[in-house]
């Protein structure tokens, strides 16, 4: 019988898990963990939206007022929550609250946060731009974020997890060092580009409010029981081996006071474990993992 071949992306190869290089985080750890925060903007009216009323009569102030709700009052209460706890996390940053939004960029960097490039506006896809667009978009988003902090950031999450098919060649070339839009494993990835190698962090796409939340209507508890379970699990599978952890939250949804509430639990249950976990930045894991898995150690 001869040998099945599908089709595939060819972005990666197969790679078993327990076939890789054992190294530890800088604090000897096994596992890492990172919160990231979207902290969006949204044109009234225009492009893509996320809604928590579909249907909702136009013009549609229902939803948007939801949304703003998140760069008006959750984004200042989750960064003080996560800071509570010792969490720096990263921004998945719109660049338009830059003009938007200027007291939560201030709060961001307050607590140490790292700025993960997140697009213009989250009304804003990748997909269906060309090239030469798709590049033009990617340059201004870096430069803005490179005036406003003094250094282009290294990590990029898309708007809406969505691509064109020369994205990831495109931001390998732009300079980008790693992605946050995967989850094919519990490690960072190498991911082939047409001009160099782009790392895939650990994204979660699952331990994300977004998706799990709105997308699936889990509840705030049952949201919060996931984190602290995928924890436990992943805490006792790192005793071996290097692993990363993700949770991703958005302002206008977790930062919602029954959700923090909810989410307060399952950010004690980490940090109560602070001595055996590395809470870091996607940006710090990146360049700790990236020399290891160069040299292969």
């Amino acid at each position: 019988m001869s040998a099945t071949r599908l089709a595939t992306h060819g972005r990666y190869g197969f790679s078993s898990i327990k076939d890789r290089p054992t190294y530890r985080w800088p604090n000897g750890a096994g596992l890492a963990v990172y919160v990231a925060v979207g902290v969006e903007e949204y044109a009234f009216g225009e492009g893509l939206t996320e809604d928590l009323f579909p249907g909702a009569s136009k013009p549609d102030l229902v939803n948007a007022s939801w949304r703003d709700y998140g760069n008006r009052v959750g984004a200042f209460r989750l960064f003080e929550r996560l800071a509570s706890f010792g969490i720096k996390p990263a921004v998945l940053l719109n660049t338009a609250v830059y003009d938007h939004a200027p007291a939560v960029i201030q709060a961001a960097r307050e607590i140490g946060a790292e700025f993960v490039a997140h697009g213009v506006s989250n009304s804003d896809t990748l997909a269906g731009m060309n090239p030469q667009e798709e590049t033009a978009y990617l340059r201004a988003v870096v430069e803005r974020i490179t005036r406003e902090e003094g250094a282009p950031p290294t990590g990029w999450s898309s708007p809406w997890l969505a691509h064109s098919p020369a994205t990831l060649d495109l931001l390998a070339a732009e300079g980008f060092k790693y992605v946050a839009d995967f989850r094919m494993d519990d490690q960072p990835v190498w991911l082939t580009t047409q001009t160099g190698r782009l790392m895939s962090m650990p994204y979660a796409l699952e331990l994300n409010d977004s998706t799990t939340i709105i997308g699936r209507q889990a509840s705030a508890r049952d949201f919060a029981e996931m984190i602290i379970d995928e924890f436990d699990e992943m805490l006792e599978a790192a005793r071996t081996q290097p692993l990363v952890m993700s949770v991703v939250v958005h302002s206008f949804i977790s930062g919602q006071p029954f959700r923090l509430r909810a989410l307060t639990k399952a950010l004690e249950h980490i940090a109560a474990r602070q001595d055996a976990i590395w809470l870091a930045r996607p940006g710090d894991i990146a360049t700790w993992a990236g020399e290891r898995m160069n040299s292969g150690a």
